[in-house]
């Protein structure tokens, strides 16, 4: 079995010999993060009103989570939102589809994998980025708001990560909508039963995110978030 490449972010995180744990190849490292940082705020400089949308890249086309982000980036698209999204298959494929279909920027920022992920067919603009933590920070910079469809590993961790920096006050009246109550019921109940039951977190901690079924509900709670940051939207 062939090895598989080693990407940049691997570079970083799993540096074993002296030659990756040289200060040289840290500054070069250093160049390369300020490279990329700087590409993604050439193609994101005039993005005002945005929403950040995750899901699972293993949604098929055609079935109802897939056909809900859709709907869902339409009606946001519909109300001047742009959608930014991974950029992949699935329900960011999805998404990035509902917003050309209602008329608004549709953003993808891919990740350089060790397997290949390739962009899917709806993006206006596109980006691949080599590390994470870049990606992460114009998911957040550049959008007003989280709206997550269900999804793995990934689609989590951007969710506590936007939990973790609204609960801290880094972003501040920034909506977080969980989309499709059936998937995320168990997580909500487990979180209140478990994280806020033993004092882990408090119980306005609970009002940083809230679980919608309806793309309509998904944008109303988007713009009232919006409009708590200032930004003058109108229905």
């Amino acid at each position: 079995m062939a090895e598989q490449p080693r990407t940049q972010d691997e570079e970083i995180l799993q540096a074993q010999s002296p030659a990756t744990l040289s200060l040289d190849s840290d500054a070069r490292r250093v160049e390369r993060i300020a490279a990329e940082l700087q590409r993604g705020f050439d193609l994101l400089h005039d993005v005002r009103y945005a929403v950040s949308v995750f899901g699972s890249a293993r949604v098929p086309e055609g079935g109802p989570e897939y056909e809900l982000a859709r709907a869902t980036a339409r009606e946001l698209s519909k109300d001047g939102f742009a959608v930014i999204t991974g950029g992949g298959p699935g329900a960011m494929e999805a998404a990035n589809r509902g917003a050309q279909e209602g008329g608004s920027l549709s953003i993808g920022l891919n990740i350089e994998l060790p397997f290949e992920q390739h962009e899917n067919p709806y993006l206006d603009r596109e980006m691949t980025c080599h590390y994470f933590f870049t990606r992460k920070l114009f998911f957040v910079r550049y959008a007003i708001g989280f709206v997550v469809f269900p999804g793995g590993f990934g689609t989590l961790d951007e969710l506590f990560e936007a939990l973790t920096l609204s609960q801290t006050d880094r972003i501040r009246h920034f909506p977080i909508v969980l989309v499709g109550s059936d998937y995320w019921a168990g997580l909500v109940d487990w979180i209140r039963e478990q994280v806020l039951g033993r004092g882990m977190i408090s119980p306005e901690d609970m009002d940083l995110f809230r679980v919608c079924d309806d793309p309509k509900d998904v944008t109303a709670a988007v713009f009232r978030g919006a409009e708590e940051q200032g930004f003058p939207l109108h229905s």
